[in-house]
């Protein structure tokens, strides 16, 4: 009898513990697999051509950090790579870093681009039901944009640039009882004179594991992130990357 007590209340010592420990810290990591369609064009004279990009499949990682202390803003970092490359025929000449491309040229360009997503936020409205956060997103581009003609590699040009972006933030959350389904749509948005970028995603998940331990969530859903540029470096974009996405949640 003793031993059965015994065990029981360490049983509820540990599950209490877990609760307590849920409440005062909650670690949320993720990974996320891009089926990424790069659309748009870009310049350094706000001339910005379109180029013909390659599809591919990127890795995006994040971590989130959730606390009780009242007034002290929850903390999310999120990094995604957006490298590519693309080609096109020029219709009329172009200049890009100093360097003349003449009408009827082929050229090829490499984008290597990350996107580093700094968000503060707070969480509004919490249960099992419904969620919703409300933020601001300091969004760091860092990029290098590289141009060289098909039929002469002497002929190329290549620019860095590097830059944050000031946008709102928001996520809300829904869950379905007893079935472990539930929906999210989370995004960031800026729209500032000829300044428009957004970075939205929506998936459908599925409670993969739940214990005491640690909570494991499937998601599969669809990202869009859009940037119209007007000088961020000396770069002008009008970039769209957009495509569906499988990804895992684990939570501490």
């Amino acid at each position: 009898m003793n031993k059965s007590l015994c065990a029981g209340a360490l049983v509820l010592a540990l599950s209490s513990f877990s609760s307590q420990a849920d409440t005062l810290l909650g670690v949320y990591a993720g990974a996320q697999a891009w089926d990424m369609e790069t659309t748009g064009g870009f310049s350094d004279d706000n001339s910005n051509v379109d180029f013909n990009f390659e599809d591919e499949t990127k890795g995006s990682f994040y971590v989130a950090l959730e606390h009780p202390v009242p007034l002290l803003p929850n903390i999310k970092l999120q990094r995604t790579g957006l490298d590519t490359n693309g080609q096109t025929l020029l219709s009329s000449s172009m200049t890009y870093g100093g360097e003349l491309f003449s009408a009827n040229t082929s050229v090829n360009t490499n984008l290597d681009l990350v996107s580093t997503d700094y968000i503060v936020y707070y969480e509004l409205f919490d249960n099992d039901l419904v969620s919703f956060d409300l933020g601001v997103n300091a969004k760091h581009l860092d990029g290098d944009i590289y141009l060289e003609a098909q039929n002469d590699a002497t002929q190329n040009a290549a620019q860095d640039f590097s830059g944050f972006v000031p946008m709102l933030y928001s996520r809300v959350a829904v869950g379905v009882p007893f079935t472990g389904l539930g929906a999210y749509l989370e995004g960031s948005f800026l729209a500032f004179d000829d300044n428009t970028i957004s970075d939205y995603q929506a998936a459908v998940t599925y409670g993969l594991l739940d214990n005491i331990a640690i909570d494991a969530t499937l998601q599969l859903g669809y990202r869009q992130l859009k940037m119209e540029l007007d000088d961020l470096d000396g770069i002008y974009t009008d970039f769209e990357f957009s495509g569906a996405f499988v990804g895992v949640e684990v939570h501490f």
